[in-house]
């Protein structure tokens, strides 16, 4: 099956044109970071507005890539929750548009969904498998037994672990967004230079919590000012984000053992992370655990990723109609569609 999925859940404009779930012809994504970056955050009406503006020349864009016209598409996928509610209806919208025109099946999938699965794009991986998926707005562990089968294990309390990275780039002058800065900094400095706390390192459960993480900097940096260009600045981003990955890699790796898991898939915006990349793996090779970790294109939003899930809710006869709505929250486990799977 030959299709077409659209993302637009937050400040990506992205379309992707995808054979058999596996084989992506195209992929475009049009990204508003530095129109957001003056208000030091996603704003939703800009956001919403901007797609609106992007849409149809992102799709034409996909199709020419692809060698394909809008006539040999034989499905759509779409992000359907969860996001920005307004930007979610842009994509949803065009979406139903599109497939009443064509007269051709429409899926909504869930954003998350899309992340976890995004690695089978690139390699087969074996269900079931354990799934950390950490974004700017997601920290999740994820139990997947299959496409469309997900049980939730832990999630984060407060913030979530992408927007503690930006929040405490705020916090050291660096611009939005700020997690590829702090990355890039912490490769220089030492990450023992100052102990922050690892919250809920050791309570017993599976959820995380990366609020008193930013409280703690911030306290920090009331009693020992820097500025943005200041010597100590990498020793503070290799501290923090030292601090982040170690709750991400206990926690994870807890949850292996809990559930009796050798397959472990980290997705999300904040895999690109190169200190999270490098601590699970000398985690996963120490316990003989598979580890998948999607290309860095694959990790951030990008509309690719929801085909692997479409087509197979497309193949089961799993199909939205024109009643099909954007959801602005959307646990994973609660998609619903077990029963239309094999």
């Amino acid at each position: 099956m030959l299709i077409l999925a659209l993302e637009t859940s937050c400040d990506e404009t992205a379309a992707a044109v995808v054979r058999d779930g596996r084989s992506v012809l195209s992929s475009v994504v049009s990204s508003q970071v530095t129109i957001h970056a003056e208000y030091g955050g996603v704003v939703p009406e800009i956001a919403s507005r901007r797609h609106l503006e992007l849409i149809t020349p992102v799709i034409r864009q996909a199709l020419a890539e692809a060698g394909v016209t809008l006539a040999q598409i034989e499905g759509i996928a779409v992000t359907r929750g969860p996001g920005l509610l307004g930007a979610l209806l842009v994509g949803v919208s065009v979406a139903k548009s599109l497939a009443l025109a064509r007269t051709i099946p429409l899926v909504g999938v869930h954003h998350i969904e899309g992340h976890l699965l995004a690695g089978l794009l690139e390699q087969p991986f074996a269900f079931p498998f354990l799934a950390l998926v950490v974004s700017g707005g997601h920290t999740h562990l994820y139990r997947v037994e299959g496409v469309g089968r997900y049980r939730t294990l832990g999630r984060t309390i407060d913030d979530a672990v992408g927007e503690a990275f930006d929040k405490v780039g705020t916090l050291l002058g660096l611009d939005y967004p700020a997690g590829a800065r702090i990355d890039a900094l912490a490769k220089q400095g030492d990450p023992a230079s100052v102990r922050f706390p690892r919250p809920l390192l050791h309570d017993g459960s599976l959820n995380f919590s990366f609020s008193g993480l930013k409280t703690a900097v911030l306290t920090y940096l009331k009693k020992n000012p820097v500025s943005a260009d200041a010597r100590e600045l990498p020793d503070l981003c290799a501290s923090f984000q030292a601090a982040a990955c170690e709750v991400l890699v206990k926690k994870t790796e807890a949850a292996l053992l809990q559930e009796g898991l050798d397959r472990l898939v980290v997705a999300g915006g904040v895999a690109c992370n190169s200190g999270l990349r490098s601590a699970m793996q000398a985690m996963t090779e120490r316990r003989g655990i598979a580890l998948q970790i999607p290309s860095p294109s694959l990790c951030s939003d990008n509309a690719a990723m929801l085909a692997v899930a479409g087509d197979a809710y497309l193949a089961a006869g799993c199909h939205g109609g024109l009643d099909l709505d954007a959801v602005a929250s959307w646990p994973l486990d609660q998609v619903g569609r077990w029963e239309c799977l094999p």
